[in-house]
């Protein structure tokens, strides 16, 4: 009996329904000589330090590092009987087919459960883009080989047993150094948790920390044929910041007087270029998510959600859970197809589809730039809208635009720059005409890109050299520099992802790709919510802060294990598992040694934990509570009562102190 092996009960129907499945049974379904059965998500999970030992339920740091020998495993309560259901299919199949996702993580689900019934079958592995009955019936017929997707299980497996040895150990370990210093509750440190943190952390202290800084401009509306336009005064050198902004303003009054003194500017120079700009990608899962954000709002693990049901419920899109936005070459030939079940699915794509050219070769479509998944495009078959909620068809309209742009032409323009000088002053005008609106037909109202100045400018007259513009009048700005935007969601999915580019060390930078993240696509949502949930991050609005847990993991914890780069270069050591370059084994040594190497560091560290905004005791050096007393508030030891420190609270303190709380913590029910 040939069996197939899926990764959730949705997917299995599906599955079962292709290759003639037809008998619904307890948790699989059954046909001729053939059988479909699922897990639900892991049905097995990485054994508690209990498990290995019964002293490990009593924290101690005497005990630590806590270093597995033999790896073990235990089934997950809530999916015993779906477990026993695996097992015992298995046990009757000599031929298997892994069907769960095609991912690192859906390799590991099915693998965990063959290395533990030590499977002695045959195995194949069939690779789905798609849930559609056409994916699946192309898929079927070109099944790999097992040890072709084996080294992603090795992947998953060196990210699951790093994250043990990290999550475990440090956060045993910290919460039991913050103990000693009467710090409450755990101190939960994670291999990506931590430098999500650290992202927040710094962010928000950027934008507490900003002092604005006063700058001027002066815009001029000047008069050429009839048309009015827009310049903007030069800013000398000498009174100049980096970004070209004048911070004296005596410097920009003088200028002020100057020019009101003129009636004309002269043109010194007129330049014109033709931009032809390429359409955008289509979506990989975090560009998805960044866009749902800051378009709709939506949080991370709300789009990642609305995709997945695209996905699996309604047959719409592709794989949603990619970190590639480019496509195969040889899905050229589908594409036809595609745009068709677009127009079907929505008859008003239909004057765009018609002017789509099939034949033209975006920049999207290279073999080279994929890896085990492209980017997110609409599938095969049509999808009835009216089966699909608001957000689903919010969703799948982003995902059709990016698809059908592929075809268009590109959006061209003429950007002209003019220098002009008066009264010795120098003068720039900056002009954009629309040449060819291409793809953009197809994306009105959809890019979001504040930065994009595809829709903004202004027309400026056919200027020539030595023409002489009226001045119709002037305009001092007084303006100060604004300080960093707090993070969405959205945006600290796009950081976690690029984290590359945020990296200023440059051992690490010449270390790290470009392309280096923390997190993959199928966790960072995943990872945004677990922080929130518990409380270590909040929201505002869209916006999304750090509580006072956060400051307090992200200062104990040492800076390499905070360092969203360390993250990173963890996240290119898995790529290498999967791409044979590293074994599982060397990897999970490395990371033993270096967490040994930390826990005897820090086994005798007196650490400074306390809640931002509390004073350290003058006594011992530990944090501080405030308490009430027959008098009012007061500073205590948090020792107390093996310390009887004690410090008074000064109004003005007191205040900032509640100021800072606010800032931090999360709102009351929120």
């Amino acid at each position: 009996m040939r069996l197939f092996l899926c990764e959730k009960p949705s997917q299995g129907k599906d599955i079962a329904r292709v290759v003639g499945a037809n008998q619904r049974g307890n948790g699989c379904y059954k046909g001729n000589a053939v059988a479909v059965t699922w897990c639900i998500g892991h049905l097995v999970e990485a054994a508690s330090p209990e498990a290995y030992d019964e002293r490990y339920k009593r924290w101690s740091i005497d005990d630590l590092p806590i270093i597995p020998t033999t790896w073990r495993v235990e089934v997950k309560k809530d999916t015993a009987v779906q477990y026993k259901i695996v097992k015992q299919m298995l046990s009757q199949s000599r031929e298997l087919v892994i069907a769960t996702d095609a991912d690192r993580e859906g390799e590991m689900i099915a693998r965990e459960l063959l290395d533990l019934f030590q499977y002695k079958g045959t195995v194949f592995r069939l690779w789905l883009s798609a849930l559609n009955d056409a994916s699946i019936r192309k898929a079927l017929s070109c099944l790999r080989p097992a040890g072709e997707t084996l080294p992603l299980y090795h992947s998953a497996l060196a990210r699951a047993r790093a994250d043990w040895l990290i999550g475990m150990n440090m956060s045993r370990l910290f919460t039991l150094l913050g103990r000693r210093n009467g710090l409450e509750g755990v101190l939960s440190v994670g291999r990506v948790q931590t430098p999500t943190l650290r992202l927040v952390v710094d962010r928000d202290r950027e934008i507490e920390r900003f002092v604005p800084t006063p700058f001027w401009s002066i815009e001029i509306q000047l008069c050429f044929a009839g048309t009015i336009f827009s310049a903007q005064w030069t800013v000398p050198d000498s009174a100049a910041d980096s970004s070209g902004r004048c911070i004296r303003q005596a410097v920009a009054l003088a200028a002020l007087q100057d020019l009101k003194q003129a009636q004309n500017s002269k043109v010194l120079a007129v330049e014109t270029d033709r931009v032809r700009e390429a359409p955008p990608l289509p979506f990989d899962l975090s560009t998805l998510q960044h866009v749902c954000s800051r378009r709709f709002g939506f949080g991370v693990q709300e789009t990642l959600d609305i995709a997945q049901s695209l996905y699996e419920t309604h047959k719409a899109i592709t794989y949603p859970r990619t970190d590639s936005g480019y496509l195969p070459e040889s899905m050229l030939a589908e594409a036809k197809d595609v745009l068709k079940a677009m127009v079907s699915s929505d008859p008003s794509l239909q004057a765009l589809a018609q002017s789509a050219d099939i034949q033209q070769r975006s920049r999207a479509w290279d073999d080279g730039k994929i890896g085990a998944h492209h980017g997110i495009i609409p599938a095969l078959e049509p999808v009835r809208l009216e089966h699909l909620n608001e957000k689903e068809r919010l969703v799948y309209g982003l995902v059709s635009a990016h698809f059908l742009v592929q075809f268009l032409p590109h959006y061209e323009y003429d950007r002209t720059c003019a220098q002009l000088v008066c009264n010795g002053h120098g003068l720039q005008a900056n002009g954009k005409r629309i040449v060819v609106k291409g793809w953009r037909d197809a994306m009105e109202g959809l890019i979001v890109d504040e930065n994009d100045a595809a829709e903004r400018g202004q027309v400026l007259p056919a200027l020539t050299v030595d023409d002489q513009c009226l001045i119709q009048c002037l305009q001092l700005h007084a303006l100060k520099t604004r300080a960093p935007r707090a993070y969405t969601q959205g945006e600290l999915i796009k950081a976690m992802k690029n984290v590359a580019k945020l990296v200023t060390d440059p051992r690490l930078k010449q270390t790290l790709k470009d392309t280096a993240g923390i997190g993959t696509e199928a966790t960072r949502a995943n990872v945004i919510s677990g922080l929130l949930n518990r409380g270590y991050l909040y929201t505002k609005g869209r916006s999304i802060h750090a509580a006072d847990a956060a400051y307090t993991v992200v200062e104990a914890v040492p800076a390499a294990i905070a360092d969203p780069a360390t993250t990173a270069i963890w996240e290119q050591a898995f790529d290498k598992i999967e791409a044979g370059d590293m074994t599982l084994e060397s990897f999970v040594t490395k990371q033993t040694v270096w967490v040994t190497q930390l826990v005897e560091h820090y086994r005798t560290t007196t650490l400074s934990l306390h809640t931002p905004g509390g004073p350290n005791c003058p006594l011992c050096g530990a944090s501080m509570r405030q308490r009430n007393g027959k008098h009012g508030t007061f500073w205590s030891c948090s020792r107390y009562p093996d310390c009887h420190g004690v410090l008074p609270i000064a109004k003005q303190t007191l205040i900032k102190t509640h100021r800072r709380t606010r800032r931090r913590s999360p709102p009351k029910g929120g």
